[in-house]
């Protein structure tokens, strides 16, 4: 089976950032590229962030940080991902986009290197149809935050070869991950069945059937979850959210996942959740928390 011995990481946003940030914590070199060097430092920073809050709760050391940083090369150039044993695509979930930026990475990766998308819901075949080697690509999705959560969905394209799917599981176990095996449907498993859960909390809120924190604490008591529907959402960004109900739709036409209208409505007036400072919540207090 093909060691990995290089990581390249496209986008470093959110998950790019948290992607790079695990197999950098692991010993392996990343090469993490992106369009601009606002977005490089943006995410950088996040990674800093991120280990000190690890280190005030005892979880991490100065010299943890140090060396994650070290394992992590940032640059605008494609071409230096050339050397690349993986390369795992985190940009935005634009079906357009991601096609696009394949084309170019099959035309700077290595022979035999395996080319991953973190989509959450876009089809993987084709995303692969943009590259000339579809047998080697496959989706490795990660969850938000990837330094913490456990799972890796490992989808399979109409052409992903099973050796492919090996390498990228022994990949992602060897960064203490989880892993579940799915065919190329929209959603995979996870999205698939929760989806229409947030989408059902979000008009049962709009109907004014309860207030949002009653909402969100009868799922956390109730059915044992860790956040309730409307913080989760508020994490995850409304526009997310929207983008990957939209594609779903788009691909299956199940009513179930017809975004509802007040999310429309509050991604239309920039309430996106924690990142732009209001959701359902509002997080402009200091300490971040909702209220």
């Amino acid at each position: 089976m093909m060691e990995i011995r290089q990581v390249g990481v496209l986008g470093c946003g959110i998950m790019g950032s948290g992607i790079a940030q695990v197999v950098a914590q692991k010993g392996i070199p990343v090469v993490a590229w992106d369009v601009s060097d606002e977005a490089l430092t943006r995410g950088r920073n996040a990674i800093g962030t991120f280990l000190d809050k690890e280190i005030a709760r005892g979880k991490g050391t100065p010299e943890g940080k140090a060396s994650t940083l070290a394992a992590i090369r940032w640059t605008r150039d494609l071409a230096d991902l050339s050397g690349a044993d993986l390369l795992i695509e985190a940009v935005i979930e634009d079906l357009g986009v991601k096609k696009d930026l394949f084309a170019r990475m099959d035309a700077v990766a290595r022979k035999g290197a395996i080319l991953a998308t973190n989509t959450s819901v876009l089809p993987v075949t084709e995303i692969a149809a943009a590259t000339k080697r579809p047998e080697d690509v496959l989706g490795m999705h990660f969850f938000n935050p990837a330094q913490r959560m456990k799972l890796v969905e490992l989808v399979s394209g109409e052409l992903t070869a099973p050796e492919t799917v090996a390498a990228a599981e022994a990949f992602a176990r060897g960064m203490a991950k989880e892993t579940v095996r799915v065919k190329d449907a929209p959603g995979f498993i996870v999205n698939y069945l929760f989806i229409p859960y947030i989408n059902s909390a979000l008009s049962f809120y709009d109907k004014g059937l309860a207030t949002r924190e009653d909402l969100d604490k009868a799922i956390r008591l109730g059915l044992g979850y860790p956040m309730g529907p409307l913080e989760l959402c508020d994490l995850i960004g409304l526009d997310t959210h929207l983008h990957a109900t939209e594609a779903i739709h788009g691909e299956n036409g199940d009513p179930r996942f017809v975004p509802p209208t007040i999310l429309r409505r509050m991604v239309r007036a920039g309430r996106l959740g924690k990142k732009s400072g209001q959701g359902f919540y509002d997080y402009r207090g200091k300490d971040g928390a909702g209220r």
